[in-house]
């Protein structure tokens, strides 16, 4: 039984408990860990987005930065849709800008 939820007085107040998961994505130039956190809201505005995962690093950053989410009517839906997202884009390192030369005379 979820005795949780019947401690919400007012849905605006959007209780949710939290589910965390966490998996390692391979790229170009090694691989990085994601986070994923799955919120079970108490009451949803509609019975399909009861769960809504997302995750914690961006994806395609050089083109238009995409973090990873997925809604579902339960944790395994919305955890689903938030791993094919994350495994649809790649990440891209962002390059640090080279350090500008030194303005001084060598001797």
């Amino acid at each position: 039984m979820n005795d949780w939820k019947l401690l919400q007085k007012d849905p605006a107040e959007a209780l949710a408990r939290l589910h965390f998961f966490s998996v390692v994505k391979k790229h170009a130039t090694g691989q990085i860990e994601a986070r994923i956190t799955v919120k079970e809201f108490a009451t949803a505005k509609t019975s399909d987005m009861q769960f809504y995962a997302s995750a914690d690093v961006a994806l395609n950053q050089k083109t238009l930065p995409f973090h990873p989410a997925g809604w579902g009517e339960s944790l395994l839906i919305a955890l689903a849709e938030c791993l094919r997202n994350l495994r649809k884009f790649e990440y891209e390192t962002l390059e640090q800008p080279s350090a500008p030369a030194s303005s001084l005379p060598v001797d």
